[in-house]
């Protein structure tokens, strides 16, 4: 969650997570103006985002 809210529109948390292909265009266009890296954020809280194996990030703060 951190490495989205801090670094997100440089796609580090996807570099991080291995999604390599999105994380450059993430990188290349700044988070897509800012709304792809939100769209990342509010998932990454709710418990829906998953890494490039398809398992769930969870959030400390939605422990589910």
């Amino acid at each position: 969650m951190l490495f989205c809210f801090f670094l997100g529109p440089f796609g580090a948390h996807r570099f991080f997570l291995g999604q390599i292909g999105t994380a450059v265009i993430q990188l290349l266009t700044l988070g897509g103006c800012g709304i792809w890296y939100l769209i990342d954020l509010i998932m990454i809280l709710v418990g829906k985002y998953k890494d490039a194996d398809g398992n769930y990030i969870k959030s400390p703060i939605n422990n589910n």
